[in-house]
């Protein structure tokens, strides 16, 4: 079963339904000891980086989480699940450090593009690397943001798609059976759902 964690931010639901319609056995859970008997792992999100990064690590989420993809288990981080897998985020004065199973940081739109934030909307992927994830879909896919923050990774081998809001972003990471997507696959229709279906393809390799 493909666990989706609950760790106090929103949109569980949405991704729960998107699992259900696609035919894949999820559940929510809250619970850091379900993590070890999950087949793969989903860490959706929306919200503070901040407050995101104090409930893993108060809840004990933040240990089995490392040890799971530490471990191999698939995982997916979704919109700020994707950025509480960098070192640290801007948000909340670099108080609060992520999961930093990718070396790099999140960071904040500058005001100065003159362009409205959050951002807000559909926007093409660049994918620089047809990662398994990516299967079937054109070079330019049309996905869903909802975002003030963008990750910004150390490394550019991790990165598997960028986008454009005013300035270049990283919207996907991908690293073995560790996956990132800036966007919300589950608001992004039918590519979307491939997307999920891709993973889900990945947790039980078919």
């Amino acid at each position: 079963m493909i666990i989706i964690v609950d760790y106090g931010t929103g949109n569980l639901g949405s991704v729960k339904k998107a699992m259900d319609y696609i035919g894949c056995s999820s559940a929510v859970t809250k619970a850091p000891g379900d993590i070890a008997g999950a087949d793969g792992i989903i860490l959706p999100g929306v919200g503070s980086f901040a407050d995101a990064s104090e409930n893993l690590r108060r809840t004990g989420m933040q240990g089995a989480l490392r040890k799971a993809i530490d471990s191999g288990k698939p995982f997916l981080g979704i919109c700020l699940g994707m950025q509480l897998l960098m070192e640290w985020s801007e948000e909340g004065g670099f108080s609060r450090k992520g999961l930093g199973i990718f070396k790099g940081s999140v960071r904040r739109f500058s005001a100065k593009m003159g362009l409205k934030i959050p951002h807000v909307g559909w926007n093409s992927l660049d994918i620089i690397k047809k990662d398994v994830i990516f299967a079937g879909l054109p070079a330019k896919p049309y996905v869903y943001f909802v975002h003030s923050y963008h990750v910004a990774a150390e490394s550019r081998d991790v990165v598997s798609a960028s986008s454009s809001y005013g300035t270049g972003f990283d919207a996907a990471l991908a690293s073995g059976k560790i996956y990132g997507t800036q966007f919300h696959p589950e608001k992004s229709g039918d590519t979307g759902l491939l997307i999920l279906r891709n993973f889900a393809a990945v947790v039980y390799g078919s």
